[in-house]
């Protein structure tokens, strides 16, 4: 049985519990603890009085992380489902909470007659997330929108920070301190055609199923390395279709790993480090991760 806290918080807390169902991959251990705050407010007075065992972890949907089945050490605090405002402001200004999905954030532009952030339909996570790794598709990425962002430090207290603040790069994001994350964005659009953005949604998505599988992944699961596709590369190898366990690199884009229904933890990252291994022998290339690998082996 999963115990429950009795600490002043409004949110939910809970000690040893599985984060499977928190993941995209539907795999992994389980959290030391873990907390999904009720709202920003809640979530400060949990940093600012220490609730909950350190280090703590942050995230999303998900779409992005390999829980290691020996789970993980801290507190895994879950935004999603708390932090997800989305308010319109004037001259095209959009403040967006970190636990928002990127696919809710694109429609909502768009129903609001506000263009250039379509793209966000294709990224399967939060807000938060799409923040931390300057996520992208389709030939933009989340930065290029952002014109301030809201960091929560260690203390509890949010500070709004300039872009000019951080370096980022393709897939990357550097200028958090240790203990502090995005808990927010201001990002900046141009006044768009509702018709036209909406559509330009649709043809994106339609793009994706056509290209990317179904099922349970991570998404991309390597960065592209310069001037080539990570998924080329893998595929020219002669991975699609190798499996370890219950993981298997996708038959329709090779820069996919599905869980086909019982994959572990273990069996993923083995699969990870085997297709770099052969992709590195064949082609001179060393494949960088995308997705985040948290916690301890079993």
């Amino acid at each position: 049985m999963v115990a429950m806290d009795q600490s002043p918080v409004r949110g939910e807390l809970r000690y040893h519990a599985p984060l499977a169902g928190f993941t995209s991959w539907r795999t992994g251990g389980r959290a030391e603890c873990l907390f999904r705050p009720a709202d920003l407010e809640d979530l400060q007075q949990f940093v600012r009085r220490g609730l909950g065992p350190r280090p703590y972890t942050w995230l999303g949907l998900g779409s992005n992380v390999l829980v290691r089945d020996g789970g993980v050490r801290g507190t895994v605090i879950v935004l999603h489902g708390a932090l997800g405002e989305i308010e319109f402001l004037e001259d095209g200004r959009v403040r967006v909470g970190a636990g928002t999905p990127c696919a809710r954030v694109a429609r909502s532009c768009a129903k609001a007659g506000l263009a250039g952030a379509a793209f966000l339909a294709g990224i399967p996570g939060t807000m938060g997330g799409a923040l931390a790794m300057n996520a992208g598709c389709f030939g933009a990425q989340t930065w290029e929108l952002v014109e301030s962002v809201a960091v929560l430090d260690g203390a509890g207290r949010v500070q709004v920070r300039a872009p000019d603040r951080f370096q980022v790069g393709y897939r990357q994001v550097a200028g958090l301190a240790p203990g502090e994350a995005f808990v927010g964005a201001m990002l900046r659009l141009r006044h768009g055609d509702t018709e036209a953005e909406q559509a330009r949604i649709r043809e994106l998505l339609a793009r994706r199923g056509r290209a990317q599988p179904s099922g349970a992944s991570c998404g991309s699961v390597f960065r592209n390395p310069p001037g080539d596709h990570a998924g080329r590369l893998i595929e020219a190898a002669g991975l699609k279709g190798c499996c370890i366990g219950g993981a298997c690199v996708s038959e329709k884009h090779a820069n996919f790993i599905l869980n086909t229904g019982k994959a572990t933890a273990a069996d993923i990252e083995a699969l990870i480090r085997h297709v770099q291994r052969t992709v590195q022998v064949h082609h001179g290339v060393r494949l960088e991760p995308e997705v985040r690998i948290l916690g301890e082996a079993s």
